[in-house]
């Protein structure tokens, strides 16, 4: 998502960096280009002149004329402005009462039920003990669905069967959470495919039990503004404490997650970054702006590889590196916690300068690959993967029929492998001085 946005950013912000200083003049040719841009990517008319008059204003400020790197300065206004565009600080949950309830609502097809689960699933996460509640008697399926994810990420379900008013599935779902000590209580509500009166007077009574403490707003971002506008609508008429936008990670321009704060005044608190049950990612303003900026995501990286990586798993890999006896079993282990973290290109767009390099040098993501070297792994024996030096010619052609690729690219995978435990040696085996001429070598 963002990326035709990023990509119009990093050349107007390179553009400035080539300016040797700062006028009205430059200024104003640059912001006409930003304006442009966050036009094209569908941001609120109204929200994108306010943010090239306040740019325009803090970068003819005296501390960035004075500068002596007016393009860093100028960069750091717009990334900030960006922050604020997105809503500024990090907007947590606001769970109070026991159960802390929390209704989730929009329109029908925006994800809701499969946001419903997987914020019970983060949840479940940080250590709390969440009770799944399918109140949406509207769509047959959604009952089955979120009963079917809620047996999926191990996390109880009320059993709505028998019930025909979502008000009456709601004061029984709280009596019982209460009951049994649930200290979170999520509702899958009705959607409709556009607002309407019948779907406002339910939720509104819903929120009367319920009293909940935050009510979400389901929002597609491959919408664009017109998840703007409903959200805006949903808040008129029964009130939203926070907004979550699925489909983050598809081919959107961006003007929902750029509008949606100054529209509605709604933080955005999470995003769906992918159809897996735990793709949910806190929404953190400042890194999506980087992000935006080509600055990258260290942040949210490291976050997602503490999540998938096992520190057990670590100790005892560090181990079998300092015996040399890293395997292709062991290959393949790491290969499945990588493909936890998600797709290839969305771990490395988190990377800082990464896609700049990808469009100077063209580069292709082949999001298959791992797919094709875990299925080669497979298709060995347990003594094969153990000591790959028996992998003679016929062996190497039953492991390539076996898991439906070519015996090249077996034969490649071996020598990576191979040239892998060469260096693992090497670095082993070297000292202080060692280590730097082995970098030294490959740089």
């Amino acid at each position: 998502m963002l990326e035709s946005l990023s990509d119009k950013f990093r050349k107007i912000l390179r553009d400035v960096r080539g300016q040797g200083t700062l006028s009205e003049s430059n200024v104003q040719d640059v912001l006409k280009e930003v304006r442009l841009a966050l036009l094209e990517a569908d941001v609120n008319f109204a929200i994108v002149k306010d943010f090239v008059a306040t740019v325009k204003e803090k970068a003819l400020g005296k501390e960035v004329l004075e500068s002596l790197s007016p393009g860093q300065q100028f960069t750091k206004i717009v990334h900030d402005e960006l922050t604020r565009l997105l809503g500024g600080e990090d907007a947590g949950l606001e769970l109070k009462g026991k159960p802390a309830v929390i209704m989730m609502v929009g329109l029908q097809g925006s994800g809701k039920t499969t946001t419903t689960a997987k914020l019970a699933l983060h949840l479940k996460k940080k250590g709390r003990n969440p009770y799944i509640v399918p109140a949406d008697l509207f769509r047959l399926a959604a009952v089955l669905q979120l009963k079917r994810l809620a047996a999926e990420i191990k996390v109880d379900c009320f059993d709505s069967e028998g019930y025909t008013s979502p008000a009456d599935i709601c004061a029984e779902a709280a009596r019982i959470a209460a009951l049994k000590g649930y200290d979170i209580l999520l509702v899958d509500t009705a959607g409709r495919l556009h607002i309407d009166e019948t779907l406002m007077t339910q939720l509104k009574g819903m929120k009367e039990i319920l009293k909940p403490s935050e009510v979400l707003f389901v929002a597609d971002s491959m919408t664009g503004q017109d998840a703007v506008n409903t959200a805006k609508g949903f808040n008129e008429a029964i009130g939203i404490t926070g907004v979550v936008l699925t489909k983050f990670d598809g081919d959107a321009r961006g003007g929902a997650a750029l509008s949606m704060r100054m529209t509605t005044g709604s933080p955005i608190k999470f995003v769906g970054t992918g159809e897996k049950v735990d793709a949910l990612e806190v929404f953190h303003p400042g890194r999506l702006a980087g992000r935006i900026l080509d600055m990258g995501d260290v942040l949210t990286l490291i976050e997602k590889a503490q999540g998938a990586f096992d520190e057990k798993q670590a100790q005892e890999l560090q181990k079998k590196l300092k015996k040399d006896e890293f395997t292709l079993e062991d290959f393949k282990a790491q290969l499945q916690q990588i493909k936890k973290l998600g797709s290839i290109e969305s771990i490395l767009s988190m990377v800082p300068g990464f896609d700049a390099i990808k469009k100077a040098k063209d580069i292709q993501i082949d999001e298959k690959e791992l797919s094709r070297i875990e299925a080669i792994i497979n298709s060995m024996t347990r003594p094969e993967r153990h000591n790959p030096a028996i992998l003679n010619a016929s062996r190497r052609q039953r492991i390539a029929k076996g898991s439906g690729t070519k015996v090249q690219e077996v034969n490649k995978l071996i020598k990576q492998y191979s040239d892998m435990r060469k260096m693992m040696k090497k670095f082993k085996s070297a000292g202080p001085r060692g280590i730097k001429g082995l970098f030294q070598k490959f740089m």
